[in-house]
């Protein structure tokens, strides 16, 4: 179902503008931007052209064949739209425009008009009240999202279109990319199982993130989301937990949450992993696009032992092991001749502030090397001796060497700090500034 929106070759846009500020130039542009591998039609019946580019008067206006046909006009008018548009037989629909089932009675019979088309034609309908969606691999912005999001393995799947487009600006910022992104608004046609069904067989990704707000059909997503599970890993945000999130839920996209203990324990059932903040979701995505997963048993090496201590108490409390180092790691260390005196001796390894980066080397290559220590998280202060760049590339060779073995990252720091950060996450270390971050991620590559 899916398929024939991602892949469509000829886009036709109902509501193209050039006017400033609105969803139509935004969706203009962004569509232009790909237009060198899909052909993009105009529609607008009040204008000859937009951003230079012929408009027609309808969609059956068009001769050639249209793939998919993009909505973004006043709601009242969307029926009519989406039944010249099933008329000319196009192969999907997106109704970006709000104003249906989450506005109350009146928005819901119109919601009930579209659905009723887009069945009777088997049409593909994605919507209404969505951004759209986003392929940065096929250079498809089929969206009014500000920008194109690097390409990469998580799949952002969310019921909150403007949720998205805050976190596409934030990971402009962190480096990580996505395979899709879907804003499937209120589900006229296209429903969250079917993305998770098709999510299954999508190759460029790799771990799926979900946010969402309540669910159409419980059974069936309770089937699609476990089938998905045994595949990828699935991270998922529940809102409307509250009374008042319920009724929030209820008006933006017309769903009515149930009890949050329920929803609890069908995730728990289904393998999907519940987080709780949006924090917490891109994070452990990031660390599980990035790092391969690893047994439970892992170490801590730090040039603070404030950190250190912290990072134990959230080890113990999320379930993770710390590995109990062996004679012949610490004889390694020993022989190094490069550790401080005052150094810890045991996991968490505290190397002292002064630590310089051949220090890190030794930490870090001793510890990888031990057999039971399955994965390894590097925190870092900011001294002013700390050597952050040669430091960080000394975790990505140790990253080549022990490919099977994750590695996260916990620079503390900003301004001087940053440099390091780039490097690690060009080369698919994430980094995480608050410690409890750092071990959560980690706990999420645990088997």
């Amino acid at each position: 179902m899916l398929n024939k929106i991602f892949n469509s070759k000829t886009i036709a846009l109902i509501g193209a503008t050039d006017r400033s500020g609105s969803v139509g130039l935004g969706i203009s542009k962004n569509l232009l931007a790909g237009r060198s591998l899909r052909k993009i039609f105009f529609v607008n019946p009040n204008k000859a052209k937009v951003l230079g580019h012929k408009t027609y008067k309808t969609i059956l206006e068009i001769k050639e064949k249209v793939d998919l046909a993009i909505i973004a006009v006043p709601a009242k008018v969307v029926p009519l739209v989406v039944r010249q548009a099933v008329e000319k037989q196009v192969g999907s629909l997106i109704v970006i425009s709000a104003g249906f089932a989450e506005t109350g009675k009146k928005g819901k019979m119109l919601q009930e008009q579209i659905a009723k088309l887009a069945k009777e034609t088997q049409t593909p309908l994605l919507g209404p009240n969505c951004l759209g969606i986003i392929s940065p691999r096929l250079k498809l912005n089929a969206s009014f999202a500000p920008a194109m999001p690097r390409a990469g393995s998580i799949a952002f799947i969310s019921q909150s279109g403007a949720l998205i487009d805050s976190m596409i600006d934030r990971s402009l910022k962190e480096n990580y990319g996505f395979s899709t992104i879907v804003s499937y608004g209120n589900e006229a046609g296209v429903e969250l199982c079917d993305i998770l069904d098709w999510l299954k067989s999508d190759s460029e990704t790799k771990v799926v993130a979900l946010y969402l707000e309540g669910v159409k059909q419980g059974s069936n997503f309770i089937k699609s989301a476990t089938q998905l599970a045994k595949i990828k890993p699935v991270f998922v945000l529940k809102a409307g937990k509250s009374e008042a999130g319920k009724k929030a839920a209820l008006s933006h996209t017309a769903f009515l949450s149930s009890p949050s203990e329920i929803y609890s324990a069908v995730f728990k059932q289904t393998g999907l992993v519940e987080v709780e903040t949006l924090t917490e979701l891109f994070n452990n995505s990031k660390a599980m696009a990035w790092q391969p997963r690893c047994k439970n048993g892992i170490s801590i090496v730090t040039n603070g032992g404030g950190v250190g201590v912290l990072m134990v108490d959230y080890c113990q409390s999320m379930g993770i092991k710390l590995s109990k180092l062996e004679s012949k790691t610490i004889r390694l260390l020993e022989k190094s001749k490069v550790m401080h005196k005052g150094y810890s001796k045991r996991n968490p390894l505290d190397i002292v502030g002064d630590a310089l980066s051949e220090r890190y080397l030794v930490a870090i290559e001793s510890l990888l090397s031990q057999d039971n220590i399955s994965g390894i998280i590097v925190a870092q202060t900011f001294q002013i001796m700390t050597e952050v760049e040669k430091n960080a590339k000394i975790m990505l060779r140790a990253k080549k060497k022990y490919p099977k073995k994750p590695i996260i990252a916990c620079f503390m720091g900003g301004k001087f700090t940053q440099p390091g950060i780039d490097l690690l996450e060009k080369g698919r270390i994430p980094n995480y500034f608050d410690p409890k971050h750092a071990v959560s991620a980690m706990r999420a590559l645990i088997k």
